[in-house]
């Protein structure tokens, strides 16, 4: 089971977002099993931002001076998942999400299911550095949206 807590530091996000911990919960209550982790008990953090904060976020920790969609820092490198473990943080900007403006209200939802994917891959050990892991994160990436994408409408 995945717990996730969803703070907002970006009132933008209540526009489009009425219940946010609600909706991320049910989004990861539609993962494929594999990643429902059933049996255990995931947890991680979700911090709603904009491009601001996550600008300064990136340029402190990754030493880039730009702002970005998502950032995810895994807890740890390693990709075993214990019986009660804690993977680590995820934000996401809404200026990248709310890209172009004109979007309509499903179009941002599932921008936003899929940005929140990648990043909840990189927080199990994904990455994209290399051709081969960049597929396969892909690979996997869309495998689970169609699952959330399919069970959800």
């Amino acid at each position: 089971m995945i717990n996730i807590d969803v703070f907002s530091e970006e009132k933008a996000w209540s526009k489009k977002l009425r219940k946010k911990e609600l909706f991320f919960k049910k989004i990861c209550s539609l993962f494929p099993k594999k990643y429902q982790f059933p049996n255990k008990s995931v947890s991680l953090t979700l911090l709603l931002s904009n491009n601001k904060c996550i600008k300064k976020l990136n340029k402190d920790f990754r030493n880039k001076n730009k702002s970005t969609d998502i950032l995810s820092f895994p807890l740890t490198k390693k990709k075993s998942i214990a019986k009660k473990t804690y993977i680590g943080d995820i934000i996401i900007s809404y200026d990248f999400m709310n890209k172009p403006k004109s979007q309509n209200i499903k179009n941002f939802k599932e921008k936003l299911i899929k940005t929140f994917i990648h990043g909840f891959l990189h927080l199990l050990g994904f990455d994209h550095i290399k051709d081969k892991d960049y597929t396969k994160m892909l690979n996997e990436e869309e495998r689970i949206y169609k699952s959330v994408i399919s069970k959800i409408n």
